[in-house]
């Protein structure tokens, strides 16, 4: 009986955290700005800005990297979709959609990639992150 007490206790203790994406968590947003300095800035700009003509296709068909600031539409997506762009970039569109936006899976860890989800939500006023918190209410 002791061992499956000690057993559920070590599975209880050492199981994963589940994944958070908290823009008022000052240590997360600071690892957040950070990566995005480094992963995301060379195309979404460094004050998150986009690309210009973001919205307008390009020669090839590929729109430009929009912006993860207010102005942008990426508060238009629930969390959940948010990291699946982020971890798989083109894969995680309909197929046919062509997009720069590479995947970050192999270079960035869940933790990572949230934390740079957290430091973008950071900046968005306090009624766009309420608006987008909403999406991520499961019913």
């Amino acid at each position: 009986m002791l061992i499956i007490i000690l057993a559920a206790s070590a599975f209880v203790l050492l199981r994963e955290k589940p994944l958070r994406i908290d823009p008022s968590d000052p240590n997360q947003v600071a690892l957040g700005k950070r990566l995005y300095a480094t992963a995301c800035a060379s195309c979404h700009g460094v004050s998150l800005e986009g690309q210009p003509d973001w919205q307008r296709r390009r020669a090839n068909g590929r729109l430009p990297a929009p912006p993860h600031d207010a102005n942008g539409h990426t508060w238009h997506h629930a969390d959940a979709f948010l990291m699946r762009i982020t971890q798989l970039g083109p894969a995680a569109y309909p197929e046919g959609y062509q997009t720069d936006m590479p995947g970050f899976r192999d270079a960035l860890t869940d933790r990572e990639m949230a934390a740079i989800l957290a430091y973008i939500k950071s900046t968005w006023p306090a009624d766009i992150r309420a608006r987008q918190n909403r999406l991520n209410v499961t019913r």
